[in-house]
């Protein structure tokens, strides 16, 4: 069998895409409905009445979303009153469905488990820049995340070897050596820059 006669439909694409790529949402999509959603390889979101692609994780961001997650992971198994999402966070808030690359709840205000997605705003949201990402359409999602009710927003830029933080306050931009400040929704929670850029240091 040919590779082609393996998929339904084929798109022939340009040589240079910008994305996310907006999608046709199939018969029978419901937002609200994770099992009506279409099954790609790589991260769905629903924003604005609009269905985007997003492509999988290359191999750099996939080894600074691995650091970030030991790195905060460590500092919520010691701290039990809060929960830790990753794989693409997914989150249903203000009419509109989206993936952070990590985020962190208090557990007191998540429900029963549904296997569905969180309807709660989490209280950090972490993004980490894919190769060709732009920093503007992190910060955009960064406002967004504050406007639903996110305490602090972390992005982390791996070609910069940077971490940005977004607050109500203001966003400010720290380098390795760094450490980030602690937020008062996150108490203990100040890693230090390098934390996340560890297996790619390793070469």
């Amino acid at each position: 069998m040919s590779m082609a006669a393996r998929y339904d439909e084929q798109i022939v694409l340009p040589r240079a895409i910008r994305f996310p790529i907006e999608l046709i949402p199939p018969d029978g999509f419901d937002e609200e409905r994770l099992e009506t959603w279409p099954r790609v390889v790589g991260r769905l979101e629903y924003v604005e009445g609009r269905l985007l692609y997003l492509p999988p994780c290359g191999d750099e961001q996939q080894e600074v979303v691995t650091d970030v997650v030991i790195t905060v992971g460590a500092w919520v198994r010691a701290h039990r009153e809060f929960v830790l999402g990753t794989n693409e966070a997914g989150m249903r808030l203000a009419g509109m469905t989206r993936a952070a690359d990590a985020a962190v709840w208090r557990r007191e205000l998540l429900g029963p488990r549904t296997g569905g997605l969180r309807r709660v705003p989490p209280v950090l949201a972490i993004e980490v820049a894919a190769q060709d990402e732009l920093e503007g359409a992190l910060e955009e999602k960064a406002r967004w995340y504050l406007s639903v009710g996110v305490s602090v927003v972390w992005l982390v830029l791996p070609a910069a070897r940077q971490v940005v933080v977004t607050t109500a306050e203001g966003s400010a931009r720290f380098d390795r050596g760094a450490a980030l400040p602690e937020h008062a929704a996150l108490p203990g929670l100040a890693p230090r820059v390098d934390d996340f850029f560890v297996q790619v240091s390793n070469e």
